[in-house]
């Protein structure tokens, strides 16, 4: 009993991933999956078909046992006046046991022409049903495929363009902005230390005593020079 139990578990296993293939191969291949079920239906279309037209020559010979019925019974009624007018009783008996199974034939035959033309009518419609359940899973396979074809390219495109994205370019740009700034950083830093330098401050005061002495020296120069002709200007008097 365990080992049955382990056998059917082992199959119900097997089955389930052979499912799980065909599943991920359909998915992977969808022109495959509606292939073989526009086969499947076709398949079930030509069984139909087949069953349809059994029913239908079905209804055909009860039809025609029924016809054959019908004449024999107007015949056995225009037979039966005859013996009832010649008086031949033992005949119209015989003919009226005759008449009676007939028409419980018909009656029968009636009922089971009915029958047959229900089904036959319910067997035309499913199968111009499955007809047309076969042409709109072809007209479906037609628009979904082309569907995925139409995303498939996309997403081609859309994976063409993140290749050629400007992020790379970008953050170069980005490394290459804060280098020039830490560049610009440092020559300004360099210059501000520079600048506050005690040798470089007492350059600039050098600098700026040399030009006031030798401001002070041409202000000299030129009160002497101013003396000088205010003096020969006192002598010519």
């Amino acid at each position: 009993m365990a080992d049955i139990n382990f056998i059917l578990r082992l199959s119900n296993l097997w089955s389930g991933f052979v499912s799980l293939w065909i599943t991920d191969v359909e998915k992977r291949h969808p022109e495959i999956a509606y292939q073989n079920a526009i086969d499947s239906m076709i398949e079930k279309y030509g069984k139909l078909k087949s069953a349809t037209a059994s029913i239908m020559r079905r209804r055909e010979d009860v039809s025609a046992r029924l016809g054959r019925d019908q004449q024999e019974l107007a015949a056995i009624n225009a037979d039966l006046n005859v013996a009832l007018a010649t008086g031949q009783d033992e005949l119209g008996i015989v003919l009226i046991q005759k008449k009676n199974a007939l028409e419980a034939s018909i009656k029968s035959l009636e009922q089971d022409m009915e029958q047959a033309r229900t089904d036959a009518d319910e067997a035309k419609s499913s199968l111009v049903q499955v007809k047309s359940e076969i042409q709109k899973l072809k007209e479906e396979k037609d628009r979904m495929l082309a569907q995925m074809l139409s995303a498939e390219a996309r997403l081609k495109i859309q994976n063409q363009l993140e290749g050629l994205s400007v992020d790379a370019e970008v953050r170069a740009l980005d490394n290459v902005r804060e280098h020039i700034k830490n560049t610009v950083a440092e020559a300004k830093m360099g210059s501000e230390l520079r600048d506050s330098d005690l040798d470089v401050q007492l350059n600039k005061l050098r600098q700026s005593s040399g030009a006031i002495t030798a401001r002070q020296q041409l202000e000299e120069m030129k009160r002497v020079k101013a003396a000088q002709a205010t003096g020969s200007s006192g002598k010519s008097m």
